[in-house]
């Protein structure tokens, strides 16, 4: 027997935001539950989870977060703080004339869905959480704290932060440098233990000097680099750079939360060789205290940091599991 046509046809729509306008992709009816990415990606990322979730009577919708895809790009820096990706979330579940929903993220996008969760308790009554443990809001600027990472060397996110500099590594050659980003955390092409950190940036060098080269991880074909290669080569980077480049401002923004648990239901699934998990650990330790209302926390033994594109059917599973549980 065919499926019924919503869970086998996606569609796309703009939606207005604080930002301008959201682009998202939605399948299924039901109950609604919000997809965000992370950092390099888009809706497309959950391309998988869409059909599995409108096959099991739920009404999905990946967006593009702002300054991504179809989505609005507002010029300046600090439009892309955390405070304003939380309205764009709630601006969403309204356009789609919804109350409620469960919001579930991947990498920047977990970290979003979490901050979401936690601010606006009354539209998003649970939560899942991807590749990212939540770790509640502390300890000394963020800044302060990558600035002291790596030694010799620069953590990535510092390197991020310096308007201009990523981009111009990145966008004279998006396509290559996606493949090798992709690769380089990726369970099956990622470095061998002792190789250098692609995490780290040596003294004068650029971060794909770290990136494996000439293959493709196995969840990426070479038509899903062409969508993601696409959108950025029309966007620039500039845009999805910016979340990081809002780090501080988040944590001043959000110092009445300093250490606030998530009560709502929650989710985690994460990979084995992903740094996401094993740098994070005590966090996930900490998630009786930080997530008192967590049903279940998975982590998948070789999957590396994409991990609903890695692992999609296996995600699929717990997380429509999950949102079965849940109460209505």
């Amino acid at each position: 027997m065919s499926q019924p046509a919503q869970a086998t046809e996606r569609t796309h729509r703009l939606v207005p935001s604080p930002a301008g306008r959201i682009h998202l992709v939605e399948q299924g009816t039901g109950p609604l539950v919000l997809l965000l990415h992370g950092f390099p990606e888009s809706w497309y990322s959950w391309r998988h989870q869409l059909p599995a979730l409108a096959a099991a009577g739920y009404r999905a919708v990946a967006v593009d977060v702002r300054g991504y895809g179809r989505s609005a790009k507002p010029e300046d820096t600090a439009a892309y703080r955390m405070l304003d990706l939380v309205e764009d979330n709630v601006a969403v579940v309204h356009a789609l004339g919804e109350r409620s929903a469960v919001v579930v993220g991947h990498d920047w996008g977990a970290t979003t869905a979490a901050n979401t969760a936690l601010l606006r308790p009354d539209v998003f009554r649970a939560v899942g959480l991807l590749s990212v443990p939540y770790a509640p809001r502390g300890g000394p600027r963020p800044g302060e704290i990558f600035a002291r990472m790596g030694g010799d060397e620069e953590f990535y996110v510092s390197y991020f932060q310096e308007p201009g500099r990523a981009e111009s590594e990145m966008e004279p050659d998006i396509r290559g440098w996606l493949a090798g980003f992709y690769a380089a955390f990726s369970g099956d092409t990622m470095p061998a233990p002792g190789a250098p950190d692609p995490h780290f940036i040596g003294r004068g060098g650029q971060l794909r000097d770290r990136f494996p080269a000439g293959k493709l991880p196995g969840w990426l074909g070479e038509d899903d680099l062409d969508v993601y290669a696409g959108e950025f080569e029309r966007t620039g980077m500039c845009g999805a750079l910016n979340r990081y480049r809002n780090m501080d401002r988040d944590w001043a923004d959000l110092a009445d939360f300093d250490g606030a648990p998530i009560p709502q239901p929650s989710l985690f699934i994460g990979g084995a060789l992903d740094a996401s998990t094993t740098w994070l650990a005590d966090a996930i330790e900490a998630y009786p205290t930080t997530l008192p209302g967590l049903v279940s926390s998975h982590v998948l033994d070789g999957c590396g940091h994409w991990i609903q594109q890695e692992r999609p059917d296996e995600v699929n599973r717990l997380l429509t599991g999950w949102l079965a549980a849940l109460p209505a």
